[in-house]
C-alpha cells in the first residue's frame, strides 16, 4: 500500500515539473514567430514554341478584299514578299482577286489602302498586287519548299471565315510531298503540284503564306485545292512555282504555255465509250480524239485514236496529267511521247512551237 502511494506521488511530481517546464519555455520564447511558408514564382517555357518564327512573318500578312462596282465580292489573304522605292509587292491567289475591278488591302495596322493588280495566272492560281511602299513595314522571307521534308513543322497565317479573324495562325506538319491535284476551272480540268499539310485552311486563308519553322515562306495556301467533303487536308502551291514566273507577273506579261493541238479523253473512260479494241496490257494513258490541222501534234505525226502513255518516260495518268507534264516545258522544247497505235508501242518526238493564244 505504501508503495502505491509513493508511485502516485512520483507521477504527480513528474507531471507538475512538465507543466512548469513548458510554461517556462513558452515564457522565454514568446518573441519567436512561426516561419511562414515561402511561395516561389515559377516561369514555364514551352520548348517547342514557334512564336519567334511567327513574328518574322506575321506583320507582312494582309487581308485582300475583292470589290466589283463598289460591292464586296469576297476576300482572302496575301503577304508582302518585296519592296522597292515606290511599291510594296504582295502575292496572293488568282481566285482571290478574280473578277474584281477594285482591290483593297488591309494592313496589319488595320489601315485599308488601294491596291493595283499587276499580273495574274489562273493555271498557277497566283496573282501579284502592289501598294504604296510607304505603307509597308514588314517583308516576308522567301524560303525553299524543296528543302522541306515529310513531317516538318509548318504554320499558316491568314484570315479564315471573316476579316474579324485576320492574323489567325494554325500549326501542323507537312503530310504529303509533291502531290498532283486535279483542279477544274471554267469547265477545264488541269493538274497542279501541291504541298499537302494538316494545318487548318478555311475560306479567307487563300493566298496566305505557308511558313516553315524558320519563319520562311515555302508555299501559298489555296482553299481552291480542297474539296468540301475532305477534312484535315490542306494544300499549298510551292513557292518556287510562283517565283519562277515572278518577273512576268510583276510586269503583267502573259505566261506562255505550250499548245499541243489535240483533244483527248482518259483511258479509263474508254469502256464507257464502247472501246473494246484496246489491249489489256495498256493500263494508263489518254486517247486522242482529235488532232488539229497545222498543230504541233499534227507535225509530230499524232493521229486520232493514238494512246499517249508516257511523256519523257513519265506515265500519263489522265488528260489533266498530260497537260501538267507538257506545261513543265517551254516553247521550243522537244518532248518524247510514248504512244500505242493499233496496240503497238511507238516513240514520237513532239516539238513545242505553238503557245496558248496563237
Amino acid at each position: 500500500m505504501r508503495e502505491k502511494i509513493v508511485n502516485i506521488i512520483v507521477i504527480v511530481i513528474v507531471f507538475c515539473l512538465g507543466v512548469i517546464g513548458t510554461y517556462y519555455f513558452m515564457s522565454n520564447n514568446s518573441s519567436v514567430e512561426a516561419t511562414p511558408s515561402v511561395r516561389k514564382n515559377v516561369t514555364v517555357t514551352e520548348a517547342d514554341s514557334i512564336n519567334e518564327s511567327i513574328q518574322k512573318v506575321y506583320d507582312s500578312v494582309v487581308v485582300i478584299s475583292n470589290y466589283s462596282n463598289g460591292k464586296l465580292n469576297g476576300y482572302g489573304s496575301g503577304f508582302v514578299y518585296k519592296k522597292d522605292n515606290k511599291y510594296g509587292y504582295i502575292m496572293t491567289n488568282n481566285h482571290v482577286i478574280e473578277g474584281a475591278n477594285e482591290v483593297k488591302v488591309t494592313l496589319n495596322t488595320g489601315e485599308e489602302i488601294e491596291a493595283k493588280v499587276l499580273g495574274t495566272d489562273s493555271y498557277m492560281d497566283v496573282a501579284i498586287v502592289s501598294v504604296d511602299a510607304s505603307k509597308i513595314t514588314a517583308i516576308a522571307e522567301i524560303g525553299d519548299s524543296s528543302k522541306s521534308k515529310l513531317g516538318d513543322t509548318i504554320f499558316t497565317v491568314g484570315t479564315p471565315i471573316s476579316p474579324d479573324y485576320a492574323g489567325t495562325v494554325t500549326k501542323g506538319i507537312i503530310s504529303g510531298e509533291n502531290r498532283e491535284i486535279t483542279v477544274t476551272n471554267n469547265g477545264t480540268s488541269y493538274m497542279m503540284e501541291a504541298i499537302q499539310i494538316d494545318a487548318s485552311i478555311n475560306p479567307g486563308n487563300s493566298g496566305g503564306p505557308l511558313v516553315n519553322i524558320n519563319g520562311q515562306v515555302i508555299g501559298i495556301n489555296s482553299v481552291k485545292l480542297i474539296e468540301s467533303s475532305i477534312e484535315g487536308m490542306g494544300f499549298a502551291i510551292p513557292i518556287e512555282v510562283a517565283m519562277s514566273q515572278i518577273t512576268k507577273l510583276e510586269k503583267g506579261e502573259t505566261i506562255d504555255r505550250p499548245l499541243v493541238g489535240i483533244s483527248s479523253y482518259d483511258l479509263s473512260s474508254a469502256i464507257y465509250l464502247g472501246r473494246n479494241d484496246i489491249s489489256d496490257s495498256i493500263k494508263n494513258g489518254v486517247i486522242i480524239n482529235y488532232v488539229e490541222d497545222g498543230s504541233d501534234a499534227a507535225s509530230a505525226g499524232l493521229e486520232k485514236n493514238d494512246i499517249i502513255t508516257e511523256v519523257d518516260g513519265i506515265t500519263v495518268k489522265s488528260s489533266a496529267h498530260l497537260k501538267y507534264l507538257i506545261y513543265k516545258h517551254n516553247i521550243g522544247d522537244t518532248v518524247k511521247l510514248t504512244i500505242y497505235r493499233n496496240n503497238k508501242e511507238k516513240d514520237i518526238s513532239l516539238k513545242l512551237t505553238h503557245k496558248i493564244g496563237d
